[in-house]
């Protein structure tokens, strides 16, 4: 079973129709892959207060919600600032999985401002703006995200000790 996803691209320019966003369409087979399928898109403008009410809003649609772009350091770039203000609580190891899988790449992800965090039921995690780049960072952090949207959904099994402690 699929995990379902909500993608929300964070650009000025795809918000006012000015370019089309390719970012769902690289970003759509790499989830299924990975066992997850994009159950809706919302494009939203760099602007605080709608990106706020846009995670919210996915937040009770899918157990995942994906952001891409606004992770910067552009003056309009304000989509860690806008997630931290919903977040329950930030996940910080996510972050750090992309930031460091990212450097190996390119130098340019030091300037990754990129959060992840619970918000109610789901998880979020900030995706870079370019497709590529958000493409490889999912990759970075795909695995783990059953697990954390299982326990989020609650409750869970605990097996984290795995079988060997009833030997």
């Amino acid at each position: 079973m699929s995990i379902a996803t909500s993608l929300l691209v964070i650009s000025d320019r795809a918000a006012a129709g000015q370019r089309e966003d390719e970012t769902a369409a690289q970003l759509a087979p790499v989830l299924a892959a990975a066992g997850f399928a994009l159950a809706e898109v919302v494009v939203v403008p760099d602007e605080h207060a709608q990106i706020k009410r846009a995670l919210r809003q996915a937040a009770t649609v899918t157990p995942l919600v994906l952001t891409t772009g606004g992770t910067g350091v552009a003056p309009r770039d304000v989509t860690p600032e806008a997630t931290r203000a919903v977040l329950d609580f930030e996940i910080p190891g996510l972050a750090e999985a992309m930031r460091l899988g990212s450097l190996e790449l390119t130098v340019h992800a030091m300037g990754s401002r990129a959060t992840a965090g619970a918000l109610g039921r789901a998880i979020v995690v900030n995706l870079p703006g370019r497709p590529k780049g958000a493409v490889e960072c999912f990759g970075f952090v795909a695995k783990a995200l059953p697990h954390l949207v299982a326990v989020r959904q609650g409750p869970v099994e605990d097996d984290s000790h795995g079988s060997q402690d009833a030997e």
